[in-house]
């Protein structure tokens, strides 16, 4: 299945506020899944719009206000002249091209434009993520083999 086909369907989930998607092509099959925003039960995001918004209690706009400062906090901020290497999709994060080997960069490098910081596997496929811009790699953000998403911040650049 084409990368851009399952963004096109993170997307529709995002927007349409269903909580989770499975699409099969042929052998391929993807799931896409995500908790619902405010920490609502998935079961009412299947009700009409209108009788979720009755149905809802006062309480529950509480946790709401409170999330999206909890997954704005782990986000780093860079400096005005920093740049932030985003993940171009969900996968897993790789220092190396292979384990035991030495990491593509780490942390004081000198980096130059279109030079590989690292692997990202997504769907059993190795795709190599290249520094938008030279500089200097500042800082690491995302760990060794872990779970990355779209999005999400991998290094900071400083101006060379």
């Amino acid at each position: 299945m084409d990368l851009r086909k399952i963004k096109t369907l993170i997307d529709l989930v995002a927007e349409s506020g269903i909580s989770e998607l499975e699409v099969k092509e042929g052998e391929e099959s993807v799931r896409i899944s995500r908790m619902p925003s405010g920490g609502l039960p998935a079961q009412q995001f299947f009700l009409p719009p209108q009788a979720t918004q009755t149905a809802q209690p006062a309480p529950a706009t509480a946790p709401a206000a409170s999330a999206p400062a909890v997954a704005a906090a782990p986000t780093p901020k860079a400096a005005d002249n920093r740049h932030v290497v985003k993940s171009p999709m969900v996968g897993t994060f790789y220092r190396a091209p292979s384990p035991g080997a030495k990491s593509f960069v780490e942390v004081g490098q000198t980096v130059k434009q279109g030079q590989t910081l690292c692997i990202i596997e997504a769907m059993k496929m190795l795709n190599q993520i290249e520094a938008d811009r030279a500089g200097v790699i500042a800082e690491i953000v995302a760990e060794n083999e872990k779970p990355v998403e779209f999005d999400q911040p991998l290094f900071i650049i400083d101006p060379a």
